[in-house]
């Protein structure tokens, strides 16, 4: 892959990874009845895997990049 296909392959992956950092925080704070129960480091350990997975589903690859047919070596 070309150093070009990977900025974007970062760039969108990266941009997956921060949506869904955020989904993941917002659905375990909208669990909590009250916001004084909120665990936060839950919140945040639960966030910051769900961003690492994301990096790593990524790696199968993104629709939003497109693939060179002759970058294959």
């Amino acid at each position: 892959m070309k150093l070009r296909n990977w900025k974007v392959w970062l760039k969108a992956a990266a941009v997956r990874a921060v949506k869904t950092v955020a989904q993941t925080a917002v659905a375990i704070i909208g669990t909590s009845i009250v916001i004084q129960s909120v665990d936060w480091m839950l919140v945040a350990s639960a966030s910051v895997l769900s961003g690492v997975v994301s990096m790593l589903t990524s790696i199968a690859g993104l629709p939003e990049v497109k693939e060179d047919a002759g970058d294959e070596q």
